[in-house]
């Protein structure tokens, strides 16, 4: 089977074409936690609502990060912390060339978080119907010995405009199609920064088919995960596809 037909498949089996254009926008409520928190000096997050739109790379964590306050991620160009009243209070252009920054390296500060946090998130609530827009290339892999043998591998390359965690990323997808994990390397983290990320306890959302439950295990040499430290883990949870006439 060729890339286009397994992509209509992955679509149909996530809630299909039709269904996704008519979103305005993905609404949800998650807690996370991990190695990486710990390490980059961040809090934990809680039962932070969030809300990501559906045909354009922005995210906003609300009442974060602290209460009367939203973290806003504008694709790859802006972050902002706004009052809940429109005020904005910090900004950041071009964020992710702040990364370079030797600082980053021993902590982030929220608008470090808010672009990581803003665009992992972006891609995870809005994955594979990310796949639709234009710029996107696929290639079918074999399968590989340390994973189901019925698992579709497909090697993806990013366009420029899609902040993301690596431009090369591999997804796999189970015989339901169904997202089940990903590869990729954490760049704003460091070019080392390799990672498994498994997805799991899928659930229905308003005709949306999403995983709940994410692990993120790190890879040292091949693809192989190491058993830990679990670098970020993530449940979701009131997942709302919200459609243009809400």
């Amino acid at each position: 089977m060729d890339s286009s037909c397994i992509l209509r498949e992955i679509i149909d089996a996530h809630g299909g074409l039709t269904l996704w254009k008519s979103l305005d926008a993905i609404e949800a409520e998650l807690s996370a936690w991990g190695l990486l928190f710990t390490v980059k000096r961040r809090p934990v997050l809680d039962h932070v609502k969030v809300s990501a739109k559906v045909h354009e790379p922005r995210f906003v964590f609300h009442e974060f990060p602290f209460s009367g306050s939203t973290g806003e991620l504008i694709g790859n160009d802006e972050v902002r912390i706004s009052r809940n009243d429109g005020t904005i209070l910090e900004r950041r252009l071009q964020p992710r060339s702040a990364f370079k920054d030797l600082r980053r390296l021993i902590y982030w500060d929220s608008l470090d978080f808010i672009y990581f946090g803003g665009y992992a998130m972006w891609n995870y609530l809005t994955a594979p119907f990310i796949f639709l827009r234009d710029g996107f290339h696929f290639e079918v892999l074999e399968p590989k010995a340390d994973c189901s043998p019925s698992w579709t591998r497909l090697r993806v390359v990013f366009p420029d405009d899609v902040p993301t965690h690596s431009r090369t990323q591999t997804f796999y997808f189970d015989e339901n199609w169904h997202l089940r994990r990903l590869d990729y390397t954490a760049e704003v983290v460091g070019r080392w920064a390799r990672a498994a990320h498994f997805c799991e306890n899928y659930r229905e959302f308003g005709g949306i088919k999403a995983p709940t439950t994410r692990r993120v295990r790190p890879v040292l040499f091949g693809s192989r995960p190491l058993p830990g430290p679990i670098l970020v883990a993530l449940e979701i949870f009131n997942f709302r596809p919200v459609r243009k006439e809400d």
